[in-house]
């Protein structure tokens, strides 16, 4: 597990000090580097790196710890674990070896007719089946646990936990054809031409979910440590596990709102991917009521009165609540800004701007990766058997985090508005057209510098718990409901209903385009080589 999180939370860090680098150089506080070729491959490895490595590494750490604690027995297969972890580490480098030559820089997303190093894309694949093993260990423990324990409710956190596997495992899949099938035989020299427009859809089918998959962990935190770690209780495990499964139906299939503008993919579908990413609002409206009420027991339980007295009563020294509050703050600002981009005519007026940049710092850096932090917090003494008393480093780091996110992104949300286009490697803010915007992006790159900073606090009382005393710590609870809970539904209780609404869905919104794109003649167009390489 703690090799897990010191990868995750070093490509984490690696990958921050890249994105300040980007903002740095594309500010007038830095004349242009005269190579942009150098912009697009510290993006690149920033994206592959903060998507696809630190979610996934935290996410399967943080599922390893959950079979343990939550449902009391070893994890079974710790040898295939060792394996997943080392298959993923050797993909992470396979991949960033030609993404540092500039053989790769084709960003993070898997964009035809762009081809980079086959290399990178067999890197990415490894850390996908990497991956895999861990959806595959979950689902055996989870087996096993049952089988030992016949009609009893799984636990939340382990429920939970085996959703964002699952989740994980189907909507992986996209990206993995559109891989294996489609830029690999282009990369390897097979092929010279590719289907742009295929690619595309393939890539749609992960692109989304994959958000979804990085929540998992973030909303797990949510229901199953917060209450426990505020002195407070659970408002309903039942509205918990609805909310999970609802996440792993309509998570699926709505990636082709990102392809509003894309001309190969017909308007019906586009309003069915639009109607179905409204659908997603659900479970999270749900997580906010069920965690307020879960944070409001709290206040009235340490003595708060009145409609809204419980609110000063709450702990706001605890870095868990204070993490919480942050949280709900983020996604509140990046869902409202989600609503314009599912919007099908709304999309047109941000669409590739830096406004979806903000939107979707917003929601993964601010509001998930804040939440990556509290649950290490939580966690980390019980994973070193050391005491981790830094509570006021915390708090500070929390804030920085916080107030870094909001100055880095809202001034993004603001130039998107006004047109500014994203992945930009630089711009002549003497040209009086765009010379407004040139206080935004310094704006920005101040508040990416306070990211920075937190990003290193964070990293130092990790360290510094290592260093600590050895504890002898209580048993380790997650939250308990306010009423306990001795059965549940059958069908809150196991996934085969809720995996094939999953599968149907995506098969109806996404089977047509997909069909249609392959029966269509003369679709390929020549691929273009990134880097230099054959």
């Amino acid at each position: 597990m703690l090799a897990h999180f010191w990868v995750a939370f070093a490509a984490f860090f690696a990958a921050l000090l890249l994105g300040e680098w980007q903002m740095y150089i594309r500010s007038p506080l830095h004349d242009w580097i005269g190579n942009p070729e150098l912009y697009y491959r510290s993006v690149t490895a920033h994206g592959s790196a903060m998507g696809y490595v630190f979610p996934t590494l935290v996410a399967m750490g943080f599922g390893y710890a959950i079979v343990e604690l939550s449902l009391k027995q070893a994890l079974v297969g710790k040898r295939w674990a060792w394996f997943g972890f080392f298959l993923l580490a050797a993909g992470v480098l396979i991949a960033m070896a030609p993404v540092s030559m500039g053989l790769s820089s084709v960003l993070y997303t898997f964009y035809p007719p762009l081809i980079g190093h086959p290399a990178y894309y067999i890197g990415i694949v490894l850390v996908v089946v990497g991956s895999w093993v861990w959806v595959a260990l979950m689902s055996v423990n989870l087996h096993v646990w049952k089988k030992a324990n016949p009609g009893v409710a799984v636990p939340l956190p382990m429920f939970a936990n085996v959703a964002g596997a699952y989740l994980w495992a189907w909507t992986s899949l996209g990206a993995a054809i559109e891989i294996l099938f489609m830029i690999l035989p282009v990369a390897l020299g097979f092929k010279t031409t590719i289907d742009a427009g295929l690619a595309r859809v393939f890539f749609s089918w992960t692109l989304h979910a994959i958000v979804y998959f990085w929540l998992m962990p973030a909303y797990i935190a949510f229901y199953t440590l917060v209450p426990r770690a505020i002195g407070g209780r659970l408002y309903s495990d039942t509205m918990a596990r609805i909310s999970f499964v609802l996440f792993l139906v309509f998570s699926m299939p709505i990636g082709i709102h990102h392809l509003f503008q894309d001309p190969q993919v017909g308007s019906g579908i586009k309003f069915l991917h639009a109607v179905f990413t409204a659908m997603v609002s659900v479970p999270t409206l749900l997580t906010v009521f069920t965690i307020t009420a879960s944070v409001e027991i709290a206040g009235r339980l340490r003595g708060g009165r009145g409609a809204l007295g419980w609110v000063k009563s709450l702990p706001w020294h605890n870095p868990m609540m204070l993490a919480l509050a942050f949280s709900f703050i983020l996604l509140g600002f990046g869902g409202a800004g989600g609503l314009i981009n599912m919007s099908y005519q709304l999309d047109f007026a941000v669409h590739n701007t830096q406004w979806i940049t903000g939107h979707f710092h917003l929601i993964f850096a601010g509001a998930i990766v804040i939440m990556y932090f509290a649950l290490s917090y939580d966690l980390w003494p019980h994973l070193t058997g050391r005491g981790l008393h830094a509570g006021g480093l915390m708090k500070t780091q929390l804030w920085l985090w916080f107030v870094g996110m909001i100055i880095l992104t809202f001034p993004w949300h603001v130039v998107g508005v006004m047109g500014m286009p994203r992945r930009m490697a630089y711009f002549d803010y003497s040209n009086p057209a765009i010379a407004p915007q040139a206080i935004t992006v310094v704006l920005s790159f101040f508040g990416g510098l306070l990211l920075v900073i937190s990003g290193l606090l964070f990293i130092i009382v990790l360290l510094r718990g290592h260093g600590g005393a050895r504890v002898t710590l209580p048993e380790f609870r997650f939250s308990q409901p306010v009423h306990a809970v001795a059965r549940v539904p059958l069908a809150l209780n196991g996934f085969a209903l809720w995996l094939a609404l999953m599968i149907g869905l995506s098969v109806v919104n996404y089977g047509y385009p997909i069909g249609q794109l392959m029966a269509l003649p003369q679709t390929s167009v020549p691929a273009v080589p990134v880097g230099g390489h054959p």
